[in-house]
């Protein structure tokens, strides 16, 4: 029964794990002054995926960033294109505090 998906029980192909937990989870988006450079920090997402989100908002943003301590931090001012990278990977908007 290794199709079968140990959380919800469901074929592996119809999983709804992942949205469900992008749909919970709080997440935290602020800007701060880190020495000389702004910084974007973003926190609340599943430590599972904070390594692969952090590769692909790098991408997407055109900056340069890190991923310790469950925390992503992206240089420079993002949070309103940030955002809308979440919410278009399916988290909840209301979810989403900046």
């Amino acid at each position: 029964m290794s199709g079968l998906c140990a959380v919800c029980g469901l074929p592996k192909e119809l999983c709804v794990c992942k949205k469900i937990m992008a749909e919970q989870e709080e997440i935290t988006i602020r800007e701060f002054k880190k020495k000389f450079k702004m910084v974007t920090d973003i926190s609340g997402i599943d430590p599972k995926e904070v390594e692969s989100m952090a590769k692909d908002l790098k991408k997407e943003l055109a900056c340069g960033g890190t991923a310790k301590d469950n925390i992503i931090e992206l240089q420079g001012r993002h949070t309103r294109k940030a955002r809308a990278f979440l919410i278009k990977r399916g988290f909840s908007p209301k979810n989403i505090k900046s």
